[in-house]
């Protein structure tokens, strides 16, 4: 991992080379990395029952997948990676305007 992380929360962290989703695979746990050259997009959606608010890792929605987080039940916002597949991988940071602010910049998002 880069010595330049720009954010780390204990589950995300972004550095200079892309974002790392910790405890992504299950049941393994393994992290999962994604240089920023593979991000079509990023966006903030609300994070509600459908989305995965319920769960602790998984997804109730076929389209989502998130990583392990039990504190999804308090956080009202998630961050979702187009990756251009079907599935996108999508987390719930501590601070997703921040996140998403980092994420821009690196995917050159307006």
């Amino acid at each position: 991992m880069s010595s330049q992380i720009e954010y780390d929360d204990g589950r995300a962290v972004l550095d200079r080379n892309g974002v790392t989703l910790r405890h992504y695979y299950f049941p393994t746990g393994q992290s999962k990395h994604i240089p920023y050259g593979q991000i079509h997009s990023a966006e903030v959606r609300p994070n509600g029952w459908l989305t995965g608010k319920g769960r602790g890792w998984g997804t109730s929605d076929p389209r989502y997948w998130l990583p392990l987080d039990i504190s999804w039940p308090r956080k009202d916002k998630l961050v979702v990676l187009d990756l251009g597949g079907f599935v996108h991988p999508a987390f719930s940071p501590d601070e997703p305007d921040r996140v998403i602010a980092i994420l821009r910049q690196h995917v050159g998002q307006p």
